[in-house]
């Protein structure tokens, strides 16, 4: 018996969330977001830069701090009142890099410790305060005809599985994003919200600056890439992205996106 092909979840008239959409590969998904048709609110910390996106989309600023909770909560309000939330996208995160041990033997040069908390407080804890907020908004919608409600995309890294030297407290809270994906998704499935998590590798994103010196410093990054040799481009993250939202059959997975690389120890 022949099914008939179903073109997935519907974003046009819904709304969606995306943290971190100030740049980046939040910014690009939240434009092709809205290419989708969703009226996407840009939650983010940088006010000037979320506005601009915000404005070019047609959609809304949030100033948002994924540590608090009632800023979360602002952005999901901003988002149902322009109409169903169905698509989450946690993009927000910070790096931090610190070897373990200093290099004097003194308990005072060890690695921060409020540094690894900060870091695990925003990759990892404000990506599941988001998740269980969101998700909570999405579990208010109608159903589709499948039980559909609503996806969940989080942002990952590879170095959730091949963190360099100095990487614990990222590489900690991206294997946490990894290792909760699956859980939730099964928990979710209760109220048909779906959870992916999409991994990246080296993207070429504001966050290695500009000019000669960060050409150069990029360039010797996408040596390990092994094909196509260089970065990312935001979009081709972005892409994934929307397609884990929009594809009615993408669950519980996580998928790199990274040009086949294999990060070394340093």
């Amino acid at each position: 018996m022949l099914v008939a092909y179903r073109a997935g979840m519907e974003l046009n008239g819904s709304s969606a969330v995306v943290t971190g959409g100030a740049s980046g590969i939040g910014a690009a998904a939240a434009r092709q977001l809205a290419a989708k048709g969703a009226k996407v609110v840009v939650a983010d910390l940088q006010e000037d830069a979320g506005n601009a996106v915000a404005d070019e989309i047609g959609g809304a600023f949030c100033k948002v701090d994924v540590t608090n909770t009632d800023d979360i909560i602002n952005a999901i309000e901003m988002a149902t009142s322009m109409g169903p939330l169905k698509a989450l996208v946690n993009s927000a995160g910070i790096g931090w890099a610190q070897r373990t041990v200093g290099k004097d033997g003194s308990y005072d040069s060890a690695a921060n410790l409020e540094a690894f908390q900060r870091v695990i407080n925003i990759n990892l804890i404000g990506t599941f305060d988001c998740i269980r907020l969101g998700a909570t908004a999405m579990s208010r919608n109608e159903p589709d005809e499948f039980g559909e409600r609503g996806a969940i995309v989080n942002l990952a890294s590879v170095a959730a599985f091949d963190g360099q030297i100095g990487q614990a407290s990222y590489s900690a809270s991206k294997g946490g994003v990894v290792g909760m994906t699956l859980p939730i998704a099964r928990d979710l499935a209760a109220v048909g919200v779906r959870v992916n998590t999409v991994a990246p590798g080296l993207i070429d994103t504001p966050i290695y600056g500009e000019g000669e010196a960060s050409e150069q410093f990029k360039a010797n990054l996408q040596r390990g890439v092994l094909f196509p040799q260089r970065l990312g481009f935001p979009d081709e993250l972005a892409s994934m992205v929307v397609e884990c939202i929009t594809n009615s059959y993408m669950n519980a997975e996580t998928i790199r996106v990274d040009g086949g690389i294999r990060m070394q120890p340093k």
